[in-house]
C-alpha cells in the first residue's frame, strides 16, 4: 500500500451511514470528496476537469449541508443521497477512490457547479 492510499493517522474512519450521520449532525461546512485521499490531494489542492483537463483553483467536493427545502426529512437520507451521486467513481476511475470528509473555503465553482475548496482540512 502506498502512502497516498492511507489516511492521515489522526483522521477517524467512518464505518457506516449511521456513524456518518452522527458525525455530521449539528455541523455545517462539511464536504465530501471522492479521491485517493488527503495525502494525494493536499500537496496541490487543485482538481482537474475530467472533460477538458483544465486545472481548477481548488479541490472539487460536494456540500453535505442540508438545504432548507429538505425540511424535516431525515439527515441520514440526505447524506445517503449526496454519497450516491458519486458512488460510481471507484468503478469508473480507480478502485482505490473513496469518499473523505473535509472542511474548506469555497473559492469558486467547477464546470458541474460543484464547490471548489482551498484551505482544506480533512475531517474523516
Amino acid at each position: 500500500m502506498h502512502d497516498h492510499e492511507r489516511p492521515p493517522k489522526a483522521m477517524p474512519q467512518v464505518g457506516s451511514l449511521d456513524e456518518l450521520t452522527g458525525l455530521i449532525a449539528g455541523r455545517t461546512g462539511v464536504y465530501v470528496r471522492w479521491s485517493l485521499g488527503p495525502a494525494a490531494d493536499l500537496p496541490s489542492v487543485s482538481s482537474r476537469d475530467d472533460l477538458t483537463g483544465i486545472a481548477m483553483p481548488g479541490l472539487s467536493a460536494s456540500a453535505l449541508d442540508v438545504e432548507p427545502w429538505w425540511g424535516e426529512r431525515p439527515l441520514r437520507l440526505w447524506i445517503a443521497r449526496r454519497l450516491y451521486d458519486y458512488a460510481h467513481l471507484p468503478a469508473a476511475k480507480d478502485r482505490r477512490v473513496r469518499p473523505w470528509l473535509l472542511h474548506g473555503t469555497q473559492i469558486g465553482r467547477g464546470p458541474d457547479n460543484e464547490p471548489l475548496l482551498t484551505d482544506v482540512v480533512p475531517v474523516a
